[in-house]
């Protein structure tokens, strides 16, 4: 008679497996479904959590799904998972090839919440680093604060054993700030209202003429997981908007704007407009409204209305008085239920014992920003 194979055989030797068999379905075919106090094991990130992949063909979400059902830590899971976005060359929105500010030098900022632990930790305006989210895990695990920034968050992440590489920019991204510049006043004869339309315009319209990716010209991952266990952790991690004044920080690295985790309740996180995630803090308020009992779209869907009740200002309207940019968020609750919200329509990327999987987001308004 075969004897039955235990649970724990079962996860060591899927752990022996070795990383091609990561990429195959039938890892995903085995992957638990529903374990203790009703929880499915999911991971959900925006749409470019399921475009780059590693060397083994292995995208974001699905190394993240993989490793959290194996065992691991459901950050280390995640974070291992961003990586594999932040340190893709081919990529313009995350990690060092992401586009650089308006003097040519790239900053990142990532931020991370671990639900069990309670434990959060943050990186902002980081310069020479290749993949600010584990620095942000750094931040959490090694120190009794949240945010470091820039040259200081810089010489922590050399302590903690982090390369820094100075002048760190992908070639591709300094031949796009270089046509950037090109096309606006670079002796800053405009006033300061008309350059920043001017700044605004010519980065649209190089996303337009197909120069840059228009879901980069914001360019973030948030990535959010939770176990069988019902442990819930969430990252993400960004190069920010494309050629922001030196200096800027945008929502991502901010607690309950573009990342908030409550254990118990879920996690929800952002990319997009970070400034219009900012004023409202509208990942808290995510959280919030899954702890009241609504579901993850709901909740989303509350967090847009709200951002677009209150974009009144002319330059941030389009044609029919709705918001002229971008904002999505994705979120889980504590038992597995997800979505992916936007302003207008997009999509999000999930991992769940199916396999990974790129999902249509459900919008707020029909058409695009820019109609």
């Amino acid at each position: 008679m075969t004897k039955r194979m235990t649970r724990r055989e079962f996860a060591r030797a899927s752990g022996a497996a070795g990383l091609a068999a990561v990429a195959s379905k039938s890892v995903f075919a085995q992957a638990p479904a529903v374990r203790a106090g009703g929880t499915k094991p999911v991971v959900v990130a925006s749409g470019n959590g399921n475009t780059s992949k590693d060397a083994a063909g292995v995208t974001c979400v699905q190394k993240a799904f993989t490793m959290m059902t194996q065992g691991a830590d459901v950050l280390d899971a995640l974070v291992a998972g961003v990586s594999i976005v932040e340190l893709d060359p081919n990529q313009s929105g995350v990690g060092w090839s992401g586009l650089p500010n308006a003097d040519g030098v790239v900053q990142l900022d990532s931020c991370c919440m671990h639900g069990p632990k309670k434990r959060a930790g943050g990186v902002a305006a980081i310069e020479g680093v290749r993949a600010p989210a584990r620095v942000a895990q750094l931040v959490a695990e090694e120190t009794d604060h949240h945010l470091l920034v820039g040259k200081g968050a810089q010489e922590f992440a050399r302590a903690m054993g982090v390369k820094i590489e100075e002048g760190l920019i992908n070639e591709n991204a300094r031949q796009r700030w270089l046509e950037w510049k090109r096309r606006t006043d670079p002796l800053h004869y405009l006033d300061p209202k008309t350059r920043a339309q001017a700044w605004y315009d010519a980065g649209l319209q190089m996303a337009l003429e197909g120069l840059t990716d228009i879901e980069h010209f914001w360019g973030t991952i948030n990535c959010n997981g939770v176990n069988a266990k019902g442990e819930v952790c969430g990252v993400t991690t960004t190069s920010g908007l494309a050629w922001k004044i030196p200096g800027r920080v945008g929502d991502s690295p901010i607690l309950g704007a573009g990342l908030y985790v409550d254990g118990e309740v879920g996690a929800a996180g952002s990319t997009g407009r970070g400034e219009a995630n900012l004023y409202g803090l509208c990942s808290f308020v995510i959280v919030e409204e899954m702890r009241r009992g609504a579901h993850p779209k709901d909740a989303g869907m509350t967090a847009l209305k709200r951002v677009q009740k209150n974009t009144i200002e002319k330059r941030l309207l389009n044609s029919r008085g709705l918001p002229n940019f971008g904002l999505s968020f994705y979120m889980l609750n504590a038992k597995g239920d997800y979505a992916g919200v936007s302003m207008y329509s997009g999509s999000y990327a999930a991992c769940t014992e199916n396999g990974p999987q790129t999902l249509k987001t459900e919008p707020l308004f029909e058409g695009r920003a820019t109609d």
